[in-house]
């Protein structure tokens, strides 16, 4: 058997890559048309299986994508051929989970308020006066206006999207005190560990979700039916006092819609990884809004990320080389 490796990995990761795909041959392809020359007769490959290189390919059975999204490796010839696809998900989930956290701590505590206001050394407790500095009567006494500040126990988290990073963000929830709810067309087996505590609706039932909900959390892969599932009506379905946190892909929430419902006060703000256009313009107007923060793509950032990577490779590559079943098998026809 053969496996191609497209693009060429460096020297250790080939080394490793060897090792556990013994006794099959190893192909670290250099460019295309190496690749392309040597797929005719592989029976694998790890890296991007291009319409070029599946039509160039006439006996393979395996493709391990390098990513864990699907939406820009799949192609119409992929998804009609009879090529097993195994993508990387489930590397990320703790770490993106961690992410979302971020984004809701900030935001129950005034966070992301406190510290434009430190940079400009203004002491101001929020809920009180600009000129009113706090004067408690005594230790403990809170007085009525301190309570600008979310408590997160007393909060709904509804999770679009309960895959790994879906359920370890709804885990998350939970330890937290909060109420959760999860939307998902159907849970994975490695996910179900949830399903004992969280209310899981159908993705039909999302208007009953969405007004219940404290924080709304997009962790849904992009497919066809998630292609901009929140619009502009989708948003007014939410609290007034709600926000909305995306970290699943950019094009699940209209740009423009979103923007236009944050200006009128329609949800309370927003947490945002991702968009539907990257890098976000410099002139658009979500970078002056207080109310929403914005990360550059890194809510997956971290040092674990590569081990996990290899790994998950190189479980699959012993798994294909005994016959034995696959880990994260593809539906390619629902891109995830």
């Amino acid at each position: 058997m053969k496996l191609v490796i497209a693009p060429a990995v460096s020297d250790e990761r080939l080394a490793k890559i060897c090792a556990a795909a013994a006794p099959i041959q190893v192909v670290n392809a250099q460019n295309d048309d190496h690749a392309a020359a040597e797929i005719a007769d592989a029976d694998a490959l790890f890296g991007y299986l291009t319409p070029r290189l599946l039509q160039a390919a006439k006996k393979l059975r395996w493709a391990q994508s390098p990513t864990a999204s699907m939406e820009k490796y799949l192609h119409p010839e992929l998804v009609a051929s009879p090529v097993v696809v195994t993508n990387m998900r489930g590397i990320f989930s703790d770490v993106i989970a961690d992410h979302v956290f971020g984004y809701i701590l900030m935001f129950a505590k005034n966070f992301h308020i406190y510290l434009r206001q430190q940079l400009q050394a203004k002491w101001r407790m929020l809920g009180r006066p600009e000129n009113e500095l706090p004067g408690y009567g005594g230790p403990g006494e809170v007085h009525p206006s301190d309570c600008a500040a979310i408590t997160l126990a007393d909060c709904t988290l509804a999770v679009i999207g309960l895959g790994g990073i879906g359920a370890e963000t709804a885990r998350r929830g939970l330890a937290f005190g909060m109420r959760v709810l999860g939307v998902d067309p159907g849970i994975r087996s490695q996910e179900s560990g949830v399903r004992d505590q969280v209310m899981v609706f159908r993705p039909d039932q999302l208007h009953e979700v969405l007004p219940q909900a404290d924080f709304v959390v997009i962790a849904a892969p992009h497919t066809p039916e998630t292609f901009k599932l929140f619009n502009r009506a989708r948003i007014q379905q939410m609290k007034k006092s709600a926000y909305l946190i995306n970290v699943g892909r950019g094009v699940i929430v209209d740009l423009a819609d979103l923007t236009a419902a944050l200006q009128a006060g329609e949800i309370a703000g927003a947490g945002l990884d991702v968009f539907e256009t990257e890098p976000l313009p410099r002139e658009h107007p979500l970078w002056r809004m207080e109310n929403v923060i914005i990360t550059p793509h890194c809510a997956a950032a971290s040092p674990r990320v590569p081990e996990r990577h290899l790994h998950t490779l190189l479980d699959n590559l012993r798994r294909f080389v005994a016959g034995q079943p696959l880990l994260n098998v593809v539906d390619k026809r629902m891109w995830c």
